[in-house]
């Protein structure tokens, strides 16, 4: 029923030209992820690339210079996740820090409004006498809301990261690296990357034009770290400074109220922080406000100048993370249960999942797509009712298929199914009318059909190779761990290895923690989560592969290494 799962190891590179003082493990680890300079490495904020390559930057620093000097009502436009959230709240706490005093902010409800800018939005922004319209992490795909705000006479400025049309909006000025036309060479920032270059160039207007005391902008680095792993853009070497350099604040304490919060409810300590806490820590608290209520929860937790404010706030967003978990796990047992049918009624798969049953929650449909996508290894798209009467889809996709493409090519070949769609390559939305669901399905797997080969429907899991006994130490997982930021585009070691089990047990009934004997006699700890209970533990079973991360495990003050499975395969 499942794809076959095949480990394979990267080849070996050439690294010569990466330091010699670097171990030969880190050396062939960055160069196989592109590092192809030494340069890459220095992660210092003085690397970062200049926001003079960014087209229309210069149109958008002058509205806003304007609007500061004439105290003008500036009206941010944010979007409902936590990209949207991180960038609304920098947007507003910075441009009060530069003496806004008129700055208010509203966010589409997912369920009324509907994606971005869209003209009830605008309408909100009228009735608060908005002078400027600032788009933050969308805007570049909002044709009929800027033509609602430019009608009503506002001034809009668009903000974004997402893939531009040949035709743009008719605002006043846009910043995004992806319009065409732009020759910004960081094509991978995040919206909230986008808002903060924005800010920077403002920041260096203001001090050309003589203003004295202006913010030091590093203070926002870890609103930008949190918004840009959050978000899952890949990890290019300018992105990869923005993380690190967010993430050294975070652990050295000097981070907002809010995202301390945020650590300390998911149980994470900020001393030891790692990329991956942010994105699923504190990422999925702030997303299920937008997932389930009203994102304005998630930015007030940002915008707290108080730990007691932002605690409160906090604790309101781990109840909602709680609840948004309780509701994918039935969808998602849901959806294994069609699948399952698809399988035994198809003998096969087919090449792309097409998911629907009545009361999905259309505010977690994302969340199944990306989980039923992992499981099956297919591209995934899962539907819910929306509040119009249409199907409101949530797309997942893997290697192989550009999903936003894919939705495009249907949408040529039928025109008129699509309502609407828009995304990248592995995530995408659509709408369509209830009753050409079945036409959908059929149009999208025979597209995904002619665009993947039978070896890309089998999931292949890309390994760094063995670490031997020499390697599996405190010393060289603590360097790996350092070596990053590790995320998407730049990801973290994984590596493969046959242990000896020396023994096995479950933990919270789901998760098997394993000692393990390696071929060299290193006696090492691992845990395998949310294992298959039908099938472990298992005492027949002394022998297995496995395909792991190392990390180190800090237990009663104890800190050891410990291996983080992600496949295991009984040999014996």
């Amino acid at each position: 029923m499942t794809e076959q799962i095949v480990i394979k190891r990267f080849a070996d590179v050439d690294d010569s030209h990466l330091p010699a003082s670097l171990p030969p493990l880190l050396r062939q680890i960055y160069a196989r992820r592109g590092v192809s300079d030494a340069q890459q490495l220095q992660l210092r904020a003085q690397h970062l690339l200049h926001f003079s390559g960014l087209r229309g930057i210069d149109a958008a620093v002058a509205i806003l210079s304007q609007a500061l000097t004439q105290q003008q009502r500036i009206c941010v436009c944010g979007d409902f996740d936590a990209d949207g959230a991180t960038s609304t709240a920098l947007m507003i706490s910075a441009l009060q820090a530069f003496g806004a005093q008129q700055v208010d902010y509203l966010v589409p409800n997912r369920f009324a409004d509907g994606y971005g800018l869209s003209p009830s939005v605008v309408a909100q922004a009228v009735a608060l006498k908005a002078d400027v319209i600032v788009t933050v992490d969308n805007g570049i795909a909002c044709f009929d809301g800027v033509a609602a705000a430019k009608a009503a006479g506002l001034t809009v400025i668009i903000t974004d990261h997402h893939l531009a049309a040949a035709e743009l909006p008719a605002a006043d000025a846009i910043v995004n690296p992806n319009q065409p036309g732009c020759a910004f060479v960081s094509k991978h920032l995040a919206g909230v990357g986008v808002a903060f270059y924005l800010l920077l160039a403002l920041r260096a207007e203001l001090r050309e034009q003589g203003w004295q005391s202006l913010p030091q902008l590093a203070d926002w680095l870890d609103l930008v770290a949190l918004g840009t792993v959050a978000d899952v853009v890949p990890l290019d070497a300018n992105n990869r400074i923005l993380v690190q350099q967010g993430l050294q604040r975070i652990r050295a304490g000097r981070c907002r109220p809010g995202i301390r919060a945020l650590l300390d409810v998911a149980g994470r300590d900020n001393t030891r922080l790692q990329a991956s806490d942010l994105g699923f820590a504190v990422a999925p608290r702030i997303n299920a406000a937008g997932r389930l209520d009203d994102m304005a929860l998630g930015i007030e937790c940002l915008l707290a100048n108080s730990d007691s404010r932002a605690y409160a706030m906090a604790n309101q967003l781990d109840k909602l993370n709680r609840e948004r978990r309780d509701i994918e796990q039935q969808m998602r047992d849901q959806a294994e249960q069609i699948v399952a049918q698809l399988s035994l009624n198809e003998k096969t798969l087919p090449p792309l999942i097409c998911l629907y049953q009545a009361g999905w929650h259309q505010g977690v449909i994302g969340i199944v797509a990306g989980r039923v996508k992992e499981r099956f290894h297919r591209p995934v798209i899962v539907f819910a009712d929306d509040d119009d009467g249409q199907l409101k889809g949530s797309c997942r996709s893997i290697d192989g298929v550009h999903i936003r493409d894919l939705l495009e090519r249907v949408h040529n070949l039928n025109p008129g199914l699509i309502s609407r769609f828009g995304g990248h390559a592995m995530a995408a939305g659509l709408t369509l009318a209830q009753q050409d669901l079945q036409r959908f399905s059929e149009q999208a797997q025979a597209v995904a059909s002619a665009w993947l080969d039978k070896d890309q429907l089998n999931q292949t899991l890309w390994s760094d190779g063995e670490l031997d006994s020499a390697q599996l130490t405190q010393a060289m997982v603590e360097q790996l761990e350092q070596a990053g930021p590790w995320g998407q585009g730049f990801a973290e070691p994984r590596f493969d290895g046959e242990f000896s089990i020396v023994s096995q047990r479950m933990v919270a009934d789901k998760h098997l923690k394993l000692v393990l004997q390696s071929d060299s006699g290193t006696l090492v700890d691992a845990i395998a989560f949310n294992v298959d209970t039908g099938r472990w533990p298992n005492t027949q079973v002394t022998r297995l592969q496995l395909y792991y991360r190392a990390q180190i495990n800090e237990f009663r003050g104890r800190r050891s290494v410990q291996l983080l499975v992600e496949h295991l395969s009984p040999l014996g």
